[in-house]
C-alpha cells in the first residue's frame, strides 16, 4: 500500500511537470509576443505632453511669457499599497479633495494623472517620500512674470498649454512647439526608475508692438480713473498714429495671468475690441470730417443754436446750455449737439453714411488679435426720420474704442486710415527675426481726407482742451493736446430705453498735437456722481500722456514754453 501511495504520488509530480513543460512550451513557442508585449506595457508607460511655447517679449525685449520646469504627478493604482493613506498625503501636497484622489488611485487603468504641474517647491517633498505607485514627470508649465500686466494682450493658455486668450489664442501656430513623447521606465513597485524624453520644440517666439512700461502707466492711471469715480470698468489704447502700432492697450478689472482660473469671464473680455457702445460726441468728427469733404460748409459757416434744442421728426434734443449763435468750429470746441445737427442736415444721408464707413465704422479693423467686434452701422436705406440727427452726434451707432482711435488717428497723420497691429516680429528660438511684420504707415493706408481737412481738423480739437473747451483737463504743460470728449447714456436692459443714471465718459485725442507721438482713447463705463468726459475721462488722458511724454523723452513744445517765458517776464515786470 505504501508503495502504490508514493507511485501515485510520483506519477502526480511528474505529470505537475509535464504540464508545466507544455504550458513553457506554449507561452515561448506561441505566446511569446503577446506576453513580451505585456510585460513591457507593464514596465513602460509612454505620455503624450505638450511642449514648451515661445517667448512673448514686449518691444523693448522684455519677457511678458515664458516656461518654467514643473513636475506632474501619475499613479499606477495597481501599485498603490494603501490607497485612504496615500490619497490623504496627496490631498495635503496638492489640494485636490481627498475622495476625488481616493476614486483615482482606486481605479482599474494602470495610468491616471494625481495632479499637473506642481511648482518644484511642491513636488520635490513629495518625491522624497518614495511612496509605492505614485510618479512624477517633468514638464514646463507657461509663466507670466509680470501678472496682471497686458492681460487682455497677452492671454492665457490652459494646462495642457492650449491656447485661451489674447495673443496665445492668435499666434498659436506661432507659439506652439512639437509634442514631447516622455517614456517612464518603471520596477515592480511601480517607481520610476528612468526616464526618455523624444522631443523636438521647434517653438518660435514673437515680439509685441506694446512697451512694458508705456502699459504700467495706462493700466495705474485707468485704474485711479476708475476708482475715484467708483465706475462698473474701463479701457484705454495708446496707438501710434502714423504706423498702427498698438503701444499699450488696457482693459479694467484686470486678472493674474497665472491663475486666470480665479477671475470672472467678464474680467477677461478685451472690452478694448469686444464692447461696442455708442460713442455720443467724440463721433462729432465723423460729421465734420464729412461737412468739410463735402463743402457743404466750413469751419467758419455761422450756425445759430441760440434754442438750446432743435426738434426732428417729433424729437427734441437739447443741448446742455444754450450755445447761442456760434461758428461752426465753436459748434465742435463746445460740442453742441443742436450745431452738429443743423450743420450735418447739409449732408445727403448717403454721403454721411459713406464716410462713416470710409473711416472703418461698421467693420474690423483687422488687429491681430481674437473676438474683434465690428460695432454696428445700418445702412442708410434703414434709417428713420431721426436717424440723421442721432448718428451725427454719435446715437445709433454702434463702435469699439479702438474704431474711435483709428479715426482720430487718421486726424492725427494727414488723413490716412492704418491698420493696428500688436505683434511686430516673429523670432526663432536662437532670437533671429525671421518675420518682421510690415507696420503700415501713412505713405500705404488709405486715403479717407485730404490733408487740407486733417488739418482743420486737428486745430479745431485743439481749441477743445483750450480755454472755453469741454476738455481743458485734457491740456498738458508744455505739450498742445488735440482732443474730443465724448459723454452718452447706456441702454436700460429692463426698459429698453436710455438710462437716467449709468452713462459712458470718454475722451480720445493726439500729443502733442503739432507732431504727434501718441494717439489715446479714455473710455469709462458708469461713473458715479458726474459723468461728464471731460470731467472723468480727460484728466485720465492727461496723466497718461503727460507720464508717456517723460518716458518717451518727448521734448516740451518751444512755441509754448516761449509764451510761458513771456508771460512771466510780463508778470515780474
Amino acid at each position: 500500500m505504501p508503495n502504490a501511495r508514493a507511485y501515485i504520488l510520483c506519477t502526480a509530480i511528474l505529470l505537475g511537470f509535464a504540464l508545466v513543460g507544455v504550458r513553457l512550451g506554449d507561452l515561448m513557442l506561441f505566446e511569446h509576443d503577446s506576453m513580451s508585449e505585456k510585460a513591457r506595457f507593464q514596465r513602460l508607460k509612454n505620455i503624450q505632453l505638450k511642449a514648451g511655447r515661445g517667448i512673448i517679449y514686449d518691444r523693448r525685449g522684455r519677457e511678458l511669457a515664458v516656461n518654467v520646469e514643473a513636475f506632474s504627478v501619475y499613479s499606477d493604482p495597481s501599485k498603490v499599497v494603501d490607497p485612504e493613506a496615500t490619497a490623504r498625503v496627496l490631498s495635503d501636497a496638492t489640494g485636490r479633495e481627498y475622495k476625488s484622489l481616493l476614486r483615482s488611485l482606486r481605479s482599474d487603468k494602470r495610468f491616471v494623472w494625481i495632479a499637473r504641474k506642481l511648482d518644484k517647491a511642491l513636488a520635490e517633498p513629495l518625491m522624497k517620500r518614495d511612496i509605492p505607485g505614485i510618479g512624477f514627470v517633468s514638464e514646463l508649465k507657461r509663466y507670466y512674470p509680470k501678472g496682471s500686466l497686458a492681460s487682455h494682450v497677452v492671454g492665457f493658455v490652459g494646462v495642457d498649454n492650449q491656447p485661451l486668450e489674447g495673443i496665445e489664442l492668435e499666434y498659436d501656430e506661432v507659439l506652439r512647439g512639437e509634442e514631447q513623447k516622455v517614456v517612464l521606465i518603471r520596477d515592480a513597485g511601480g517607481r520610476t526608475l528612468s526616464e526618455g524624453v523624444d522631443v523636438e520644440i521647434g517653438a518660435r517666439s514673437v515680439m509685441l508692438t506694446v512697451d512694458e512700461g508705456l502699459q504700467y502707466i495706462v493700466e495705474q492711471e485707468l485704474r485711479t480713473g476708475i476708482e475715484k469715480w467708483s465706475a462698473s470698468a474701463g479701457s484705454a489704447i495708446m496707438m501710434d498714429p502714423f504706423t498702427g502700432e498698438i503701444l499699450a492697450m488696457a482693459n479694467y478689472p484686470l486678472y493674474n495671468l497665472n491663475d486666470a482660473g480665479a477671475s470672472n469671464a467678464s474680467d477677461r473680455r478685451n472690452r478694448a475690441l469686444i464692447d461696442p457702445y455708442e460713442p455720443g460726441s467724440t463721433f462729432k468728427v465723423v460729421t465734420a470730417s464729412a461737412v468739410l469733404e463735402e463743402g457743404v460748409a466750413s469751419f467758419d459757416t455761422m450756425v445759430d443754436a441760440s434754442k438750446g434744442y432743435i426738434d426732428v421728426a417729433g424729437m427734441r434734443i437739447w443741448d446742455t446750455k444754450n450755445k447761442g449763435v456760434l461758428a461752426f468750429k465753436d459748434v465742435i470746441k463746445t460740442s453742441s449737439n443742436v450745431g452738429t445737427i443743423l450743420v450735418g442736415q447739409r449732408l445727403q444721408p448717403a454721403d454721411l453714411y459713406g464716410y462713416i464707413k470710409r473711416l472703418g465704422f461698421g467693420e474690423r479693423s483687422g488687429i491681430d488679435l481674437p473676438g474683434e467686434n465690428p460695432g454696428l452701422v445700418r445702412n442708410v436705406s434703414d434709417w428713420s426720420e431721426t436717424s440723421q440727427a442721432a448718428v451725427s452726434i454719435g446715437y445709433e451707432v454702434a463702435v469699439t474704442p479702438l474704431q474711435i482711435l483709428r479715426a482720430y488717428s487718421a486726424i492725427a497723420n494727414g488723413g490716412i486710415l492704418v491698420r493696428p497691429r500688436v505683434v511686430a516680429d516673429v523670432l526663432t528660438p536662437e532670437g533671429i527675426s525671421i518675420h518682421r511684420f510690415d507696420i503700415p504707415g501713412s505713405e500705404t493706408g488709405e486715403r479717407v481726407f485730404s490733408h487740407s481737412t486733417a488739418e482743420k481738423l486737428r486745430q479745431v480739437l485743439v481749441s477743445v482742451t483750450e480755454t472755453g473747451g469741454t476738455a481743458e483737463s485734457a491740456s498738458i504743460d508744455g505739450n498742445l493736446v488735440a482732443g474730443k470728449t465724448g459723454t452718452t447714456k447706456l441702454i436700460d436692459p429692463e426698459t429698453g430705453a436710455y438710462s437716467k443714471e449709468k452713462y459712458v465718459s470718454s475722451f480720445v485725442g493726439f500729443v502733442p498735437a503739432d507732431n504727434p507721438r501718441l494717439a489715446m482713447i479714455v473710455v469709462i463705463y458708469e461713473p458715479q456722481g458726474r459723468y461728464y468726459g471731460g470731467t472723468v475721462a480727460a484728466p485720465v488722458f492727461r496723466s497718461i500722456a503727460d507720464q508717456s511724454l517723460a518716458y518717451l523723452n518727448v521734448p516740451r513744445d518751444d512755441s509754448i514754453m516761449d509764451n510761458v517765458l513771456l508771460v512771466q517776464k510780463r508778470q515780474g515786470s
